[in-house]
C-alpha cells in the first residue's frame, strides 16, 4: 500500500521505472527495497509524495491514478493546513 491505495508489484516496478527517468533516484529506491523486504505498507515521506505526483502526470494505470489524487488531496490539505 502506498498513501493507502493498494498498489500491485507491477504498478509498483512501473513506479519505479518511471521515479528513475524522472531523476527521483531516492524515492524510487525506497519503493524498490519495501518491495523486496515485502512490506505491505510503505511509509512515504513529504519528498517521496510530491515525487510520485510529479512522475504521474499521466498514469496509466487505474491504481496509479488512484495514487496520484489521493497524494494530490494530501498536498492540498498540508497547503491548506500551512504545513508546506
Amino acid at each position: 500500500m502506498l498513501a493507502g491505495v493498494p498498489m500491485r508489484s507491477e504498478d509498483l516496478l512501473d513506479l519505479d521505472r518511471l521515479l528513475r527517468d524522472s531523476g527521483f533516484d531516492d524515492t524510487a529506491e525506497a519503493l524498490v527495497v519495501a518491495l523486496e523486504a515485502g512490506q505491505a505498507i510503505v511509509a512515504l515521506s513529504t519528498q517521496d509524495r510530491e515525487a510520485i505526483v510529479r512522475t504521474l502526470d499521466d498514469p496509466q494505470t487505474d491504481s496509479l491514478a488512484e495514487l496520484r489524487g489521493v497524494l494530490l488531496r494530501e498536498h492540498g490539505w498540508r497547503v491548506r493546513e500551512g504545513l508546506v
